[in-house]
């Protein structure tokens, strides 16, 4: 008789890969030298879709580059979808909407830039010198994206503008690399604060300006050597107050 666990009429086809949760065997020689009856033919699972993981790398560069060349307004799922050979119902498998798929984009360049500054932030360097490049950092990348890549910038700030949860996530680890250096700088003497909440909402409200997207695309038209040097005395201040504990 069968294997305990396995129900079939001789003949019939089964698939033991689902009944044995194992790879598909070789059953030929066991069951047809043992009972001399016709042994059941092993169904081969189908092969499985690429990856999700792969597909979802494939859409998110094919939407990438339709960003580039066609900017925000001009973006579709459909056209997207086409690209990379697949029916656009098939992308909200792997992105919830339009909008979705924009801040996959979005989110993808952002965690480029949360690498650099989490670098900035382990580095060796004292604390004080690690906010000044913190803020420099994040406010060049910002430019230098407004300025090179308008596209992707104008999914960044409507996203930021909008409180999407890509751009709320975003802020969450920006004040999460500044608190790290705020607690180096407390803990080699460098900083004095008696209030670490007000001294974190300090350092993002002075530098608003410098670092905020809204604020970014305003200031669009201002001459950059203007805004670095504003920028560099507006850091000065931080440094000061996080120095000396006055806030």
């Amino acid at each position: 008789m069968p294997p305990s666990g396995l129900s079939f009429a001789f003949g019939q086809e089964i698939d033991l890969s689902t009944s044995l949760g194992a790879e598909p065997l070789d059953v030929a020689a066991g069951l047809g030298s043992a009972v001399g009856v016709v042994v059941p033919r092993i169904v081969r699972p189908a092969p499985r879709e690429a990856a999700p993981l792969a597909m979802k790398a494939r859409l998110l560069a094919v939407a990438t580059e339709h960003l580039r060349r066609l900017g925000p307004d001009g973006f579709t799922v459909v056209a997207v979808a086409a690209e990379a050979g697949m029916s656009h119902t098939n992308v909200y498998r792997y992105f919830p909407s339009r909008d979705g798929l924009l801040d996959a984009v979005a989110g993808r360049w952002l965690r480029e830039v949360e690498a650099e500054l989490a670098r900035i932030a382990d580095a060796p360097e004292p604390a004080d010198d690690k906010i000044e490049r913190l803020l420099t950092a994040l406010a060049s990348t910002q430019r230098e994206t407004l300025a090179h890549e308008p596209s992707l910038f104008a999914v960044h700030l409507d996203a930021a503008v909008a409180a999407r949860p890509i751009a709320r996530r975003h802020r969450v680890r920006l004040r999460s690399l500044v608190e790290q250096v705020i607690e180096e700088g407390i803990a080699a003497g460098a900083f004095i604060t008696r209030d670490r909440e007000r001294a974190i909402a300090y350092i993002f409200d002075a530098s608003y300006r410098f670092t905020y997207p809204l604020a970014i695309h305003h200031d669009a038209g201002v001459p950059r050597d203007l805004i670095e040097a504003r920028l560099g005395a507006v850091i000065l201040a931080i440094q000061k107050v996080l120095r000396t504990g006055t806030l």
